[in-house]
């Protein structure tokens, strides 16, 4: 495992990043218990890994409280990252001020993070998703007082529009407050809408990428592609993926599923697995990028880490990039690129996770918003 300098930082981060939305069991069959947790994340520390990545909300809080336990014997060498936004596991989403971007739900939602994960400081906080009512100041302000106050390091955004960032980390100069210095974005095989905006945005300001779903909520590994299915195993995009059904990124799936039956040709080709080329395709773009990738089985992980043995030729570069120029285009082309879909509904790498209703529980439609001008273009 080597290291990368993230963004305009002196941190040294894997070139992988482990993402840990599968700690748990909260979420029914798409998690991990405990014990498989531990194995997956003793084996990426013990490859080298010393990214971690995950959130107060994921498995309704239980990846943190997994996490706590499993950092502490090394907790120094380790780079943990969580993010505020949403709800935490078990909140009132009938709470006005439960959610949100604004200083007294960052400043909550931290203290349960420290809480749960056993620590007196967090290296990296991520701003979990815009809510469009926080302005700009007010969390760039909060957020470097709980820098100030030594329990976060670094600060990073997640799912913000490129002109945001750049606006933000302005600011941030300015004033003489800590910038954002990463950003995570989807970013995959089958989603690339992202890069004509954040690849020059990170290269000119020399932001950090950490792309999410990098592995498409498992779409890059192959297995769709294969045949049938072990009606054993729980598969995520199992009924996106069936033809007899028409859920709402059915269409996205289909165009999805035709460029790995591309990628996975190359894989063969090459003699690796489909979703060892796609995170070492992310991991060897022009820009500083580190691919967060998620297991249910540490036997999954192991693979997933075999990414670092091995470098891809720039013949074998421009096929992949060849093979998914489909994925250039938007999910949803009536509200644009990426982060546009996101912000509206969601993404097909994460099916059955509604991002306004992440964000907001009950309490969207009861939020007077004067800062929204423009209307979502998906009204539920």
């Amino acid at each position: 495992m080597k290291y990368k300098l993230l963004g305009r930082s002196g941190l040294r981060v894997s070139e992988l990043c482990l993402g840990c939305g599968t700690f748990g069991t909260n979420w029914g069959p798409m998690g991990s218990d405990k014990e498989e947790s531990r194995k997956i994340f003793e084996a990426f520390v013990e490859a080298g890994g010393n990214f971690i990545d995950t959130s107060n909300r994921y498995q309704e809080s239980q990846s943190e409280q997994f996490l706590g336990e499993f950092i502490h014997p090394d907790r120094d060498r380790l780079v943990m990252a969580t993010k505020y936004s949403l709800f935490d596991g078990g909140a009132d989403l009938n709470d006005p001020n439960g959610c949100g971007n604004h200083r007294k739900n960052l400043f909550r939602s931290v203290e349960g993070s420290l809480k749960r994960l056993k620590t007196d400081y967090i290296d990296l906080l991520w701003v979990h998703i815009p809510d469009y009512t926080t302005p700009v100041d007010e969390m760039l302000r909060a957020l470097n007082d709980l820098i100030q106050q030594g329990k976060v390091l670094y600060i990073g955004a997640s799912n913000f529009p490129a002109w945001w960032l750049a606006r933000a980390n302005t600011i941030a100069d300015f004033q003489g407050w800590n910038p954002f210095i990463a950003t995570q974005i989807e970013w995959s095989m089958v989603e690339r809408s992202c890069e004509p905006e954040f690849l020059p945005m990170a290269d000119e300001l020399d932001i950090g990428l950490v792309s999410w779903s990098a592995l498409a909520g498992g779409l890059v590994t192959g297995k769709y592609n294969r045949g049938k299915l072990n009606p054993d195993e729980f598969y995520r995009q199992a009924d996106h993926v069936d033809p007899t059904q028409k859920l709402f990124w059915s269409e996205a799936t289909k165009r999805d599923l035709a460029i790995m039956d591309d990628v996975v040709k190359i894989a063969d080709e090459i003699g690796k697995p489909p979703v060892q080329l796609c995170l070492r395709w992310l991991m060897q773009q022009p820009v500083v990028n580190i691919p967060i990738f998620s297991a249910h089985t540490v036997e999954q992980a192991k693979e997933d880490i075999g990414a670092c043995d091995f470098v891809l030729t720039e013949e074998q570069m421009q096929k992949l990039d060849r093979a998914s120029l489909p994925a250039f285009n938007s999910i949803m082309p009536e509200a644009g690129p990426y982060p546009y879909p996101m912000l509206e509904y969601g993404s097909p790498a994460l099916p059955g996770f509604y991002s306004r209703a992440l964000l907001f529980g009950n309490v969207e439609d009861k939020i007077i918003n004067h800062r929204r001008k423009f209307p979502y273009k998906y009204n539920p």
